[in-house]
């Protein structure tokens, strides 16, 4: 493979499509087009500074994504429901059919689990299901399409779920995954994964990949967190009907998230072992933490 081979990036000054577009031009085999609403923004620039071709773009534009896809032949997407919400799907759907007209043979896409369907109508977590219908109709469109189910976010430890200081001293963080493993990854290494793909892509057509970092229970990454920072942290289990009625925007999804993973997830350990064969690079929870005490020291004094 040489480096006249053109992918186009969408969410490319985000989490997932940031690591993608870093990952690729680090490999020196692909000439990376990233897909922005911003051009001048200063992450767009970076990207720009690093190599890569920034086109203006948005998926809510069918008009603006075929000159953006002109000359690609692959093309990685993600979308975003906490920014649009129930309109995500529309976002998936423009992409999809925007592809299907291009000259693009491999497309990989950011999708969940359905989990209305897999939990019989019991759960429904939106921001994994409208990704799954994204999913679903790139299958039915028959789109030449690798499909990937993103772990949580180690992040989330410093962003949403940092321990909180207690009266006694003692670092907590709790939600509903209760004893049950919580598959995890680093958001920068999610690229290293995809990156593989590309490089194999015959091999995963129309398949399903788990980018998943590290499997362990919530206690068990507490542990991590105390033995690294020389802090007690602990996890507490916060029951499904508790933490959905707590007052910030989203909780009752992510209750259902956590509680969809307690209950239909018991783990994701074949997962973890496709992820590290595909990017040996793959950071553990521990590895990541040891290079993000900081950051992690600031969230919990924050």
């Amino acid at each position: 493979m040489t480096n006249s081979i053109r992918v186009l990036v969408t969410g490319a000054t985000g989490a997932q499509g940031g690591s993608v577009a870093r990952h690729l031009l680090a490999t020196g085999r692909y000439n990376v087009r990233c897909l922005t609403r911003h051009p001048e923004s200063s992450s767009a620039m970076a990207l720009k500074q690093a190599g890569a071709e920034v086109a203006r773009g948005n998926l809510d534009d069918p008009a603006s994504l075929r000159p953006a896809l002109r000359d690609c032949d692959a093309a990685f997407g993600v979308t975003n429901y906490c920014e649009h919400g129930e309109k995500e799907f529309a976002l998936g759907k423009n992409l999809i059919d925007a592809i299907r007209y291009s000259n693009v043979q491999h497309t990989i896409l950011s999708t969940s689990p359905h989990t209305r369907l897999l939990s019989g109508g019991r759960l429904r977590v939106p921001h994994f299901d409208t990704k799954a219908h994204i999913e679903e109709y790139a299958r039915e469109m028959e789109l030449p399409a690798t499909y990937l189910h993103v772990a949580f976010y180690y992040e989330n430890f410093l962003n949403h779920f940092p321990p909180r200081r207690q009266a006694d001293g003692t670092y907590v963080f709790g939600f509903p995954q209760g004893t049950t493993p919580l598959a995890a990854i680093a958001a920068a290494d999610i690229g290293g994964i995809v990156a593989a793909i590309l490089g194999e892509s015959f091999w995963y057509r129309d398949k399903l990949i788990g980018a998943v970092g590290d499997d362990q229970r919530a206690d068990e990454y507490a542990q991590i967190m105390a033995q690294t920072l020389n802090r007690k942290v602990e996890y507490h289990y916060i029951d499904h009907a508790t933490f959905a009625a707590m007052a910030f925007p989203g909780a009752a999804d992510l209750a259902n998230m956590f509680e969809f993973n307690r209950l239909y997830v018991p783990n994701r350990k074949a997962d973890l072992a496709k992820s590290r064969e595909l990017y040996p690079g793959l950071r553990s929870f521990d590895r990541w933490l040891r290079g993000n005490m900081a950051a992690l020291e600031h969230a919990l004094d924050g």
